[in-house]
């Protein structure tokens, strides 16, 4: 255990460092101040200012303490905190408060964060001081096993009948970091050719069976391509199977075959053809897009199969190029947050005007939104480079009138990474998204296309004399990354320090998108879409309505006696908006009980043909209602009751002594007949037996009714 803090003797936050930890801690933008009062302290107060700590390495992080600084006005009335593995690509924890400058306020994480570095960014502060902060973290050292593919034919192969106990109940456990947004992170094989997979694909992870009929099981999480860590755990126990995560489960039943399936091997993002090797088959199985990330802590039933193959063991085997860290790339990325967002970057020199290369990647909910704006300076003209109903969208005016227009892609508002290409040389102008050909539009222009002042991204500066930027669109708001200009990468942390261009309202080094849709807050099977602050959800053919396709029905027929209705056909609802579709039921209301009837195929008396020296005959309802709903209309009701009619004429009624009946039964005349009920599912059989020596004749009805208090 450790907790580190930012202090000063006469603190109240005390000062404890338990474990051998190089500590820095780096202040931007202007350099920290401490003038005989204790505590953190920039020289200017601003939203542009930080703290951030780095712990030298990953730390499970499990609570974090602020109080002011010591012996002064300054406190934080609230703050962001993040967390990052590389000092890069942040990950927002979320937003809380610090208030005054004696008083400590501690916050224990409900999920521990595992981080190397915090960072602290001041939202609110005193208006009568500065921004000031003493700050303690708490924590406990954070081991694991990490393993790196590259995307290419690097992988490993688990031989688990060498040594790995077999059990009834499988689990498998891991974290991953994806680099790219489709991959095979897992493979398990078993008897008869019979796998399950994980599969990454555009971002979502993918559960899939290989059988004799291979199939989707479950699909779950969305945005798994931020280059964070992702847990992931599959729990199967006989035909079901549990799939987690990060913090959401999905039960599933897999095909009959899997009940008594045991794995024999586990591929882990080998790209060579797999020969599944057991008693029954040898099977050759090609796997799909390898995963390029890195995977933690792989475990198989408690077996730490990392470890395994870290120390070479037998039952390991380990193909092309493995290593057992995580490299990751840097990669920063700007979040345009709202209608004030922009991003302002240097154009071209003079020397380049014989044309002008841009290049950036982007991921938005959005349908529309202005992307990159630029002056023509030899025509006195501008380009906008914007979305418009998802496509990408090139516009060069002057003196208000279009001299080009060109457009290409489709669909770029699905939260996916995409990359876009402006070219421009020797007479001959090409936009292209995601590199393809097929995604591309060209055009040849009478005119010049450079660039030789300032490139404006998501949006433009408050309008003054200096700065020529018009935005004649919708604000951007997604995210930008990999930003060249003439094939150069443009460094965003300069941007960030104030070393390059300009910005105003941006998150850098975060991409700050969220998939409101995953899971669908939309009940009933409504259809969810959403843009980059809202959601919503379709409810038009679900028969429900509401922000989430909530239900219009009652869920008893006493509710709607208590709305003033009387007796007739309505519309139930027994779960309000749980998955249990409506069903339609006859209300019977009366000043006493309020009676809920449910209807079948065949609500007459049925009159039966005769027979000669048939004594027996049964006929089947079937109700309108699934079965789901009529368990859960029985459950909710206080008293239930079946009711079965039944005539028989010129004859003695039958009454076989020790038999509980399964249905309350009315007999006009006496009969020696004898009815009994059977239930299957939503279907009644009923079973009309006459007395030994006795037709069932013409004169023999009966009927069945379903009664619910």
């Amino acid at each position: 255990f450790f907790h580190f803090g930012i202090f000063n003797e006469n603190d109240h936050i005390t000062t404890k460092l338990k474990c051998n930890k190089v500590l820095s801690i780096f202040c931007f933008y202007h350099f920290c101040v401490s003038a005989g009062a204790g505590g953190w302290s920039p020289i200017i107060s601003d939203r542009y200012q930080w703290l951030e700590v780095d712990l030298g390495e990953r730390t499970k992080i499990t609570a974090v303490a602020t109080q002011g600084r010591y012996g002064s006005s300054d406190w934080l009335m609230s703050y962001l905190l993040m967390f990052s593995d590389t000092g890069h690509n942040w990950r927002q924890y979320r937003q809380e408060d610090s208030i005054g400058v004696n008083s400590v306020v501690h916050y224990k994480l409900q999920q521990p964060a595992i981080a190397r570095f915090i960072r602290l960014i001041p939202l609110d502060w005193n208006p009568n001081g500065r921004i000031g902060l003493r700050l303690e973290t708490y924590g406990c050292p954070y081991t694991s096993d990490v393993v790196s593919f590259d995307g290419g034919s690097s992988g490993l192969l688990y031989w688990l009948t060498s040594g790995l106990k077999r059990t009834s109940r499988d689990v498998v456990t891991l974290k991953f970091k994806a680099l790219r947004n489709s991959g095979t992170l897992l493979q398990a094989e078993g008897q008869e050719g019979l796998s399950l997979s994980l599969e990454l694909e555009r971002g979502k992870l993918l559960l899939l069976t290989s059988s004799t009929e291979p199939q989707r099981l479950v699909s779950l999480g969305s945005l798994l391509d931020d280059q964070h860590w992702h847990h992931v755990a599959v729990e199967r126990r006989g035909s079901h199977l549990n799939l987690t995560v990060d913090k959401h489960t999905e039960r599933v039943q897999i095909p009959a075959e899997f009940s008594h399936w045991s794995i024999e091997q586990v591929f882990s993002n080998t790209e060579r053809v797999k020969f599944i090797q057991s008693e029954v088959s040898q099977k050759p199985v090609t796997s799909k897009k390898n995963f390029n990330g890195c995977l933690e802590n792989l475990l198989y039933n408690g077996h730490n199969l990392i470890e395994l193959a870290k120390n070479k063991k037998q039952q390991v085997t380990i193909s092309g190029n493995v290593t057992f860290s995580c490299a990751e790339p840097v990669s920063v990325a700007v979040t345009f947050t709202g209608p004030e967002s922009f991003l302002q970057l240097p154009g071209t020199t003079m020397s380049s005007s014989g044309g002008v290369s841009i290049g950036f990647q982007f991921r938005t909910w959005n349908k529309k939104g202005l992307l990159l704006s630029f002056e023509l300076p030899q025509q006195g003209g501008v380009a906008w480079l914007y979305l418009s109903e998802a496509r990408l969208q090139l516009q060069i005016h002057k003196s208000g009138r279009a001299l080009l227009e060109l457009s290409a892609g489709a669909s770029l508002n699905d939260g996916q990474w995409h990359s876009v290409e402006l070219n421009s040389r020797q007479g001959h102008l090409t936009i292209t998204v995601d590199k393809e050909e097929r995604d591309s539009s060209q055009a040849s222009p009478s005119f010049p296309v450079t660039v030789e002042s300032h490139l404006f991204f998501g949006g433009c500066p408050v309008e003054d004399g200096s700065q020529k930027c018009r935005n004649l669109f919708s604000v951007f708001q997604g995210c930008m990354r990999l930003f060249t200009v003439d094939n150069q990468n443009l460094d965003l942390i300069k941007v960030q320090e104030k070393q390059l261009g300009n910005y105003s309202n941006l998150q850098i080094d975060i991409c700050g998108i969220i998939d409101r849709c995953s899971p669908s807050p939309c009940e009933h099977g409504g259809p969810c879409s959403q843009s980059w602050t809202v959601f919503h959800c379709n409810c038009s053919d679900s028969g429900y309505s509401g922000a989430t396709c909530h239900t219009v029905y009652e869920q008893s027929c006493e509710a709607y006696k208590h709305n003033g209705n009387t007796s007739g056909h309505f519309y139930i609802d027994v779960d309000g908006s749980g998955p249990i579709k409506p069903q339609l039921v006859y209300c019977n209301m009366t000043e006493e009980n309020t009676w809920m009837v449910i209807q079948h195929n065949n609500t007459e008396l049925t009159r039966l043909r005769p027979f000669t020296g048939v004594n027996q005959y049964s006929i089947h309802f079937d109700y309108s209602s699934e079965e789901e709903q009529l368990l859960a209309v029985i459950k909710q009701s206080e008293h239930c009751e079946q009711e079965l009619s039944y005539h028989c004429k010129m004859s003695r009624l039958l009454n076989t002594p020790g038999e509980t009946p399964l249905n309350r039964a009315a007999s006009s005349v006496p009969a020696v007949c004898r009815a009994t009920v059977s239930i299957y599912n939503t279907t009644a059989t009923v079973m009309l037996t006459a007395w030994s020596g006795t037709d069932l004749n013409e004169y023999t009805h009966f009927s069945l009714h379903m009664h619910l208090l």
